[in-house]
């Protein structure tokens, strides 16, 4: 069963999670990082919700509005039926700006009969630790903290507060809304006012999903997860999230359960990159001011996380009186891995500046920033790829020499010859291309395990990792090289378990993983693809998008028995990942040809 049947609305400030049955259980307001209101996702007991109650007898089918983040649920048992649709305000105010208030509209549409339902409205805010009070003031119900941080919320609807507040039954005659502010409205809330929110966010979605690129195949999966990629961008700062959800488990039970409400900048530039394919270049745009105001000093570190509104310290606590997703404690806020060292995180950055300098018209006022940022990332990397790190994958104990960060410090040197050669810095690619070529040359002779034929994870091991199917993607290795296909045909062997992939199967600091890295497979799949495997790619890719949730989301992890998805959601990664996917495998028809050397594979 796949327990996380959420859809989400948003509108690039805040977000919300609806379960399948209509009910929000999860969100933050005013912004993505806020303390929770709605946390039941987190503790079914304490965690609060917005929930719709209808008997037994009523049908319940959820969907989003085509091409937009708005989403429907209709409740139908024959005679009587109604739909909820449910979104949070985006669209132009008329003065080049956008209206993107913290709100959640819940438009309450008749359809037929004589439609009963009770609204059970519990918001627990502050991460429900301390009591919440519910007053009715007439014009709206004002919920408020009892004790510790103060904080409130408003809800105005058409029904009568009182209906509301004592949970009595509803009958439902005609359209009807309830609006959730975390401010106080100034303007009379009105079911026309409503209505043309909800139009003119239906027109922003429409007109924002018209700008993406088509292609020959996967067209709807591709847009639905640009839909979720634009959804997890903060407006504000340019920052993009990784997920919108916190210490949501990798396993059911077990305790690697992490915030993710975060900007890292390796998720970050690969989805900046992808939307940039996409043809959205506002997102990217805004995403290069992000890294230009973090990053003020020449000689600053970059981290390889940042609060979403430019924070550099995130204090990882653990809120001890939420008992988790389903009872997989603990709850946490905050992330320690900001003072981790992973040097991937300076590749993936500079590929993103070197995409713009190659596909945007660049003022010569952000070319020189973007210029200056290039000079110190290859300072960072020349004074740094030699060293050991915690890799990708965020290992929190021993430092190791990755394969995966080495090839990235390459693929960062590699693009800043490209760069210096755009803008005509001479000097600088003679210089850094015999960096680069220093740092190959190491990869080539360390990372290759000679016994097993293979790249293995670090420095020295056999053990395989999904990561290191990225080197030919990032331009280290071609497809067609003998070492390169022998390990992802090695990578299968070892890290492939019914269709889905394993990071890496060495015990790490939590032990054996028992749940599949949703990226990892995605990656495998591209990997199949260019060595040539493409009929096995889209059977395999195909199985992989049977695995999504009811309205076609991912989260970070997929239950290798179950089949079930776990971890952090939706998350950012597996949906750049999917729509890299499906764009290379929408790039041709499999011939007789690849058959044929699938069969000699």
């Amino acid at each position: 069963m796949n327990n996380l049947n959420y859809a989400i609305i948003g509108n690039c400030r805040s977000a919300a999670l609806i379960s399948e049955t209509g009910n929000i259980e999860w969100c933050c307001l005013p912004n993505f990082n806020s303390p929770s209101i709605f946390a039941k996702i987190l503790d079914q007991n304490i965690g609060g919700s917005f929930d719709i109650i209808v008997d037994k007898s009523y049908n319940i089918v959820q969907s989003y509005i085509r091409t937009t983040n708005i989403v429907s649920t209709t409740y139908d048992n024959g005679t009587d039926c109604f739909e909820i649709i449910d979104f949070m305000p985006r669209y132009h105010d008329g003065n080049n700006g956008k209206y993107t208030p913290p709100d959640i509209v819940r438009y309450f549409r008749y359809r037929k009969g004589n439609p009963e339902f009770t609204i059970n409205y519990n918001p627990k805010l502050e991460y429900a630790k301390f009591e919440t009070i519910n007053e009715d003031h007439n014009e709206y119900i004002k919920s408020y903290t009892a004790e510790g941080e103060y904080d409130s919320i408003y809800l105005y609807t058409s029904f009568n507060n009182s209906d509301i507040l004592n949970k009595t039954k509803i009958s439902l005659i005609e359209d009807s809304f309830v609006l959730l502010s975390y401010d106080q409205k100034i303007l009379q809330q009105t079911l026309h006012k409503q209505y043309l929110k909800l139009q003119k966010t239906k027109v922003y979605w429409l007109e924002w999903c018209d700008k993406n690129t088509a292609f020959a195949e996967y067209n709807n999966e591709i847009q639905r997860s640009a839909l979720v990629l634009k959804l997890l961008s903060y407006d504000k700062t340019g920052a993009v999230l990784a997920a919108a959800t916190t210490s949501l488990p990798e396993t059911i039970g077990e305790v690697r359960n992490w915030d993710y409400r975060f900007c890292w900048i390796r998720d970050a530039s690969m989805v900046i990159k992808v939307m940039s394919n996409l043809g959205h270049t506002s997102t990217v745009k805004r995403f290069l001011n992000f890294i230009t105001d973090i990053i003020p000093d020449k000689d600053e570190k970059i981290q390889i996380m940042y609060g979403i509104d430019r924070e550099k310290e995130l204090t990882e606590k653990v809120l001890e009186h939420l008992s988790g997703y389903k009872n997989s404690a603990p709850v946490r806020i905050g992330n320690a891995a900001y003072i981790q060292k992973q040097n991937d995180i300076y590749g993936i950055l500079m590929d993103v500046v070197y995409q713009q300098f190659t596909m945007f018209n660049i003022s010569l006022d952000n070319s020189e920033a973007l210029w200056t940022i290039v000079r110190s990332i290859v300072r960072i990397v020349q004074n740094n790829w030699q060293k050991p790190d915690k890799g990708i994958w965020e290992i929190r104990t021993e430092d190791k020499h990755f394969t995966f960060s080495k090839v990235l410090c390459w693929v960062a040197v590699d693009r800043a010859v490209k760069i210096a050669k755009i803008v005509h810095k001479q000097d600088k690619v003679k210089q850094w291309q015999e960096l680069a070529n220093e740092i190959k040359a190491d990869i080539l002779q360390n990372a290759w395990n000679t016994e097993k034929q293979t790249f293995g994870q670090f420095y020295g091991s056999a053990d395989m990792d999904a990561s290191v199917l990225l080197m030919e993607p990032y331009g280290f290795i071609d497809a067609n090289d003998e070492k390169y296909v022998k390990t992802v045909l090695a990578i299968e062997q070892e890290l492939c378990q019914d269709g889905l992939l394993y990071r890496y199967k060495n015990k790490d600091d939590f032990g054996l993983p028992s749940s599949s890295f949703t990226i990892c497979t995605f990656w495998f799949i591209n990997a199949l693809n260019a060595i040539g495997k493409r009929k096995t790619a889209r059977e395999m890719f195909n199985q992989l998008l049977s695995y999504s949730n009811h309205v076609g989301l991912f989260s970070e992890d997929i239950d290798f028995k179950t089949k079930r998805l776990l971890g952090n959601f939706p998350q950012a990664y597996s949906h750049l990942a999917l729509i890299e996917t499906a764009i290379n495998l929408s790039e041709g028809e499999i011939t007789e040809d690849e058959e044929i050397l699938e069969a000699i594979h």
